[in-house]
C-alpha cells in the first residue's frame, strides 16, 4: 500500500530554471502595427522541466486514474463493463467518422444503412415495431416518450390526463422526465418481495392516468413477478405503458419488453450495447414503439427509398425533432458492431452471464451483508449496511474501504428505499477469479468493521488524497487553479 495522500507534484514546484528543452527561434516575420500591440515582451510564466520530466509526469497522472480497461467496476444500474476495442475501430472509420451530418444523402448512404438496420435489430431484440435512434441518452429517450404519450392522448381528445404512475424503485429521471413535460406524479409502493405494489397501483388508477413508468428489471436487481398484471391494470384504466429499458442487459435473448406490454420503451445503447460509459458520456437513448404509437415517433425517419435510404419527415402525427441530425452517430455505430459481432446466441449469452455473474455475487456476499430483497436477482442486487452502520460504519465508509483494496465502490444510497444500500452490478464481462477477489475483499471489510471500525472510517488511505468534503464539493467547487504559495 503506497504512502496515505502524497499528492503529485505540480509541474510549477518540479520547474527547475533553465531545465526547459524546447527552444523556439526568433521570428523575422513582420506582426505589423496592428498586431503589434498583442506581442509579449517578457516570457510566459511556464514551467522549466525536460521533455522526459513533462511525460512521466502526466504518464503517473494517468495511472492514478480508475478505468474499466484497469479494473473492476462494480456500480450497480451503471454497466459499467469491457467494451470490446472492434467497436471503437469501426466507429473510427474514415467512412463512418469523417462523415458531416449535413452531406446530401446520396453521400451518406452506407451511414443511413447502418441506421436503418440498427432500428430493425432493436425491434426484434426488444419485440417493438418501429425505433428512433435520435434521443441523446435514456433521459431525453424517456422525455420523448411522454411527449408521445401526450399526443396520443390529445389525438384521442383525452386531454384531462395528466398523471404520471411511478414505482417508488424507479430511476430518478423517471419523474422527472414526467414533470417536465408537465404531468403530475403518483408514487407507487414496492411489496415485501420487490415488485410493484398491486394493491397500491390499483388505487393509484384513474380517468386522469396518462400511464405507467415502469423498469423491468428494476432498480432493485429484479425482475418484475406481476409485469403482466401491471400491463393489464394500466391499460384497464386507459392508460399508456412505458419501459425504462436502462437495464436491458438483464433480458437480452431472454424476454422482450414488447411481449410484456409495453407501448414504448427506450434503450441505453451505451450500457447495454458497449460503448465507454461515464463522465458524462457520450450516450445513445433510442426510442422505440409498439403499432399504436408509432406514427408519433420523432422524425426525421430513416425509410427504404428505391434500391437506396432516405430520410423520411413527412410524419403529420410525429411529436416533432427532439434533436440535431441523427442522434450520437458514432455510439450508434459502436452498437451495431456489437450486435452483428455477437449475433442471437451470442447476446443471449450476454444477458445470462450477467444474471449468472449477479446472481454468484450474491451468494458470496449474503451471509457478511443483510440483503434488501433476498430472491434470485436479475443483473444487479442490493445489499444494505443497515447492521454495519450500528456498528458506526455506514454504506459510505463501506464504499472508501474498498478503494484501498483495489476495487472502485460500488453505487451507494440508491435505490433510495434501501437503507444504507449498496447496489452492484457485476456485468457479463468479468471473470470468476475477479469476482472471487472482489468478493474477498467486500469480506475483509465486512471484517474489518467488527474489528476496527475507527480505521474503516478513515479510509481511503493509499489514495493521493484523503476522505474529501463532497458536499462542500458540489455547492462550492473550485474550478480553477489557485496557486497555494502565491503571497
Amino acid at each position: 500500500m503506497s504512502a496515505p495522500h502524497q499528492l503529485e507534484p505540480l509541474l510549477t514546484e518540479l520547474s527547475e530554471a533553465g531545465r526547459g528543452s524546447v527552444q523556439v527561434p526568433d521570428s523575422s516575420l513582420d506582426a505589423g502595427p496592428a498586431l503589434a500591440g498583442f506581442l509579449r515582451t517578457t516570457p510566459p510564466a511556464l514551467p522549466e522541466l525536460s521533455e522526459l520530466e513533462v511525460v512521466r509526469h502526466y504518464t503517473h497522472l494517468s495511472k492514478l486514474n480508475y478505468s474499466v480497461d484497469a479494473g473492476f467496476y462494480p456500480l450497480g444500474s451503471c454497466t459499467m463493463k469491457y467494451n470490446p476495442k472492434v467497436n471503437d475501430r469501426v466507429a473510427s472509420l474514415p467512412g463512418f467518422a469523417d462523415l458531416h451530418p449535413l452531406q446530401p444523402e446520396q453521400d451518406t448512404q452506407g451511414a443511413l444503412a447502418l441506421l436503418f438496420e440498427l432500428e430493425r435489430l432493436l425491434c426484434g431484440i426488444t419485440g417493438m415495431a418501429e425505433a428512433s435512434l435520435q434521443p441523446a441518452a435514456g433521459a431525453h429517450a424517456e422525455f420523448a416518450a411522454l411527449l408521445m404519450f401526450k399526443a396520443y392522448h390529445r389525438e384521442r381528445g383525452e386531454t384531462k390526463r395528466r398523471r404520471v404512475i411511478v414505482p417508488d424503485s424507479a430511476h430518478g429521471t423517471n419523474p422527472a422526465s414526467a414533470a417536465m413535460c408537465g404531468f403530475d406524479v403518483t408514487t407507487v409502493k414496492s411489496d415485501a418481495r420487490g415488485n410493484v405494489d398491486l394493491a397500491a397501483l390499483e388505487a393509484a388508477l384513474g380517468d386522469d392516468v396518462v400511464g405507467m413508468m415502469l423498469t423491468n428489471p428494476n432498480t432493485l436487481g429484479l425482475f418484475e413477478e406481476h409485469v403482466l398484471e401491471v400491463s393489464a391494470a394500466v391499460r384497464r384504466a386507459g392508460g399508456l405503458m412505458y419501459g425504462d429499458g436502462a437495464n436491458m442487459n438483464a433480458l437480452l435473448g431472454i424476454a422482450r419488453p414488447g411481449d410484456l406490454g409495453f407501448d414504448v420503451l427506450h434503450l441505453n445503447l451505451h450500457k447495454t450495447f458497449s460503448t465507454p460509459h461515464g463522465a458524462g458520456g457520450p450516450g445513445a437513448g433510442p426510442v422505440l414503439a409498439s403499432a399504436a404509437l408509432a406514427p408519433f415517433l420523432p422524425v426525421p425517419r430513416v425509410v427504404r427509398k428505391g434500391d437506396g435510404f432516405a430520410l423520411d419527415h413527412d410524419r403529420p402525427r410525429s411529436i416533432g425533432r427532439i434533436r440535431a441530425h441523427h442522434g450520437n452517430f458514432g455510439v450508434l455505430v459502436r452498437a451495431y458492431t456489437y450486435i452483428r459481432r455477437l449475433g442471437e446466441d451470442g447476446l443471449r449469452a450476454t444477458g445470462e452471464d450477467a444474471v449468472l455473474a449477479a446472481n454468484y455475487l450474491l451468494a458470496r456476499l449474503r451471509g457478511a451483508f443483510d440483503v434488501a430483497f433476498d430472491r434470485p436477482c436479475m443483473h444487479e442486487f442490493v445489499l444494505t449496511a443497515a447492521a454495519q452502520k450500528r456498528a458506526g460504519v455506514p454504506a459510505l465508509d463501506i464504499a472508501k474501504a474498498l478503494i484501498d483494496e483495489g476495487f472502485h465502490p460500488p453505487t451507494t444510497y440508491f435505490p433510495l428505499i434501501v437503507p444504507e444500500a449498496l447496489m452492484i452490478e457485476p456485468t457479463e464481462t468479468e471473470t470468476k477469479e475477479t469476482l472471487d477477489e472482489f468478493a474477498a475483499a467486500m469480506l475483509r471489510v465486512a471484517e474489518r468493521v467488527k474489528a476496527d471500525p475507527a480505521g474503516v472510517r478513515a479510509a481511503p488511505l493509499s489514495t493521493p488524497v484523503g476522505r474529501l468534503d463532497e458536499v462542500a464539493a458540489a455547492r462550492r467547487p473550485v474550478l480553477t487553479w489557485r496557486d497555494a504559495t502565491a503571497t
